[in-house]
């Protein structure tokens, strides 16, 4: 997993990999279904990453990866830390199991604060090798891990990771900041957690609440009745003129038995849903079975 640290290593911000982030939660949703999604209700506990300078440095580095494990609902796995110089913040071996070897960057031996972060994207690297999910490029590899950690429980802990000021610069993960907080808003709509409250980092607070702003838009893009006004313009525009989609919009139309759809994707899953064009209506998505009241 990368870090940036220091005050001359630049964050990233903005959305940059937001295609490959839906592509991602689409993909977990296709590998696990709807109810094993569902089953990862309950984030990973904050007293559960506490390991302080008093704490045993094995024994509590041990300690917070089985606590990962459990959270990633792996319990056949056993994860063994070590500590070693390296310029990443760790590494994991991706054998065949049951026991999986991660290497942290030697800075956890004393800045133990972020430990459980880099062992959230390892551990993630195990429960993905282990469901046989992944993408072609290592690049987008990499953004489906950080974006599985957070859509099921643990990546929280690294956008807590997520320090920026005079002296330091410090992120961990392949995700911005606000992409972070992009996938846990959308978690949080799905379970009902807010996870704003674990954060001890200010900044992380502010990339999760840019992140969840830009979700709140994804409930806003038509034919979802939510949409605004000057969306619904532009869309009815679109419609009129038969485009095949509108610029830069999600939504598609299409012909079929003389008659016109709309496809778009679902805000919860990224399912693309194909509906006719009639007006208002409500639109099941046959992934996730969420309810859609949509104005096409």
């Amino acid at each position: 997993m990368t870090q940036n640290s220091g005050p001359n290593s630049p964050v990233e911000h903005g959305f940059p990999h937001l295609d490959t982030v839906r592509a991602s939660i689409a993909a977990l949703f296709r590998c696990l279904s709807a109810d094993g999604i569902r089953a990862y209700t309950g984030s990973f506990a904050p007293a559960d990453a506490a390991f302080t300078a008093e704490d045993d440095l094995h024994l509590g580095a041990q300690r917070v990866a089985s606590a990962v494990v459990r959270a990633l609902r792996l319990p056949d796995a056993r994860v063994v830390v070590s500590f070693r110089p390296m310029q990443e913040a760790a590494t994991v071996e991706l054998a065949a199991g049951p026991e999986h070897f991660i290497e942290v960057n030697d800075r956890f031996r004393v800045h133990r604060r972020d430990l459980a972060a880099a062992l959230a994207h390892e551990v993630t690297h195990v429960l993905l090798h282990r469901l046989d999910l992944s993408f072609p490029a290592t690049a987008q590899n990499e953004i489906l891990t950080d974006t599985a950690a957070a859509y099921l429980g643990v990546g929280w802990l690294l956008l807590d990771a997520y320090r920026e000021d005079a002296l330091t610069h410090q992120k961990f993960g392949y995700l911005t900041p606000e992409e972070f907080g992009y996938v846990l808003a959308r978690r949080a709509r799905l379970t009902g957690e807010d996870p704003s409250a674990w954060f001890t980092s200010p900044q992380a607070y502010e990339a999760y609440a840019r992140g969840r702003a830009r979700a709140g838009r994804d409930l806003r893009r038509p034919p979802l009745a939510a949409a605004g006004p000057v969306a619904r313009l532009r869309y009815a525009k679109d419609r009129r003129a038969g485009a095949a989609s509108g610029q830069g919009a999600a939504y598609r139309f299409e012909r079929h038995d003389g008659g016109l759809r709309v496809s778009f994707p679902c805000p919860v899953c990224e399912q693309r849903l194909r509906v006719p064009v009639r007006g208002r209506l409500r639109a099941r998505c046959g992934l996730c079975r969420t309810v859609l009241d949509c104005d096409t």
